[in-house]
């Protein structure tokens, strides 16, 4: 067979696939291949708009469903070893993926992205390529991840409803760095997002996987409208059912777990309006500020 003549396909089925399932990766939960993660940039000329080339990497390796691990891009035989190189880096610069590789079948060329490797790049046989294990290891120490209990935390799984939806790359970028500082001891965090790209999705899927790791029992998400928190409440966050609740009429109770409040319900400018106060100050674990930039961020806010 002579190998210069497969198609790149062949190149992924018969030397890059079964090397990686090889080092430990699990075809079905850590292997994803041919995975659009754009759809291209919008370009706009006069009242026409077009769509760009869509991003799409060749392969995309998790360590969890939630945490991107590295890329790697494979071209036929007659390119390099390296040849895909700048086109994965593209691509992992983008997922905010550290481990990269590009293939054509002979071996991996590997890109260290964490700056903590002895050598940037190295070439690697077939047989050479690294286990989950290892590059979660290399992961965490990049990322500052160093107990078991941040280690927790960090791999908790998204909410999963059955239907397929996960988060966009850039919601998973903007979940994973949270819950990330969040395993390290971080208090504040401020998430900057464009209307339209999903920051209560966003917000719910941080909250739902400190929840479930049991690193944040009590919990308060913050909005300025009635409709944001009553659509907050019965579309994004609907999931946690029972332990949910809103707050109103400034009626306090404090046997759920997770509540949802205008800012107004909670304060008043009269004492008795003030039911904040209520809850001890260390009883709340975590608080959740939708369009925080509205003031409620200030020194003098309530």
């Amino acid at each position: 067979m002579d190998k210069k003549k497969l198609s790149e396909r062949d190149i992924c089925s018969k030397y890059i696939t079964p090397a990686v399932i090889s080092a430990g990766w699990d075809l079905h939960s850590q292997i994803r291949e041919e995975v659009s993660f754009t759809k291209g940039r919008i370009i706009v000329r006069g009242k026409l708009h077009t769509r760009g080339e869509q991003k799409r990497a060749d392969y995309i390796l998790y360590y969890k469903s939630n945490i991107p691990l590295a890329v790697i891009e494979a071209k036929d035989n007659s390119f390099s070893i390296g040849a895909g190189m700048q086109q994965a880096l593209n691509y992992a610069e983008t997922l905010a993926v550290p481990f990269v590789f590009s293939s054509n079948g002979d071996g991996f060329l590997l890109h260290d992205r964490t700056g903590l490797a002895t050598i940037t790049e190295q070439t690697l046989t077939l047989e050479e390529f690294p286990s989950p294990a290892e590059l979660w290891q290399r992961y965490c120490q990049w990322k500052g991840i160093e107990t078991a209990e941040a280690r927790h935390i960090v791999e908790m799984p998204y909410y999963d409803d059955g239907t397929g939806r996960s988060p966009r790359y850039y919601q998973a970028n903007a979940i994973n760095k949270t819950v990330e500082a969040v395993a390290k001891g971080q208090q504040r965090i401020l998430l900057v997002m464009a209307t339209g790209t999903g920051k209560t999705y966003t917000a719910f899927q941080i909250i739902w996987r400190l929840w479930k790791s049991g690193t944040k029992k009590h919990i308060l998400f913050l909005a300025d409208r009635n409709i944001l928190v009553d659509q907050t409440k019965n579309n994004d966050f609907k999931p946690f059912g029972a332990a949910m609740t809103k707050i109103t009429k400034r009626h306090v109770d404090k046997s759920y777990e997770i509540y949802l409040s205008l800012y107004q319900a909670v304060t008043g400018s009269e004492e008795e309006q003030n039911i904040y106060k209520e809850f001890s100050p260390d009883f709340f674990d975590l608080i959740v500020i939708d369009e925080c930039h509205r003031g409620s961020a200030a020194e003098d806010s309530a």
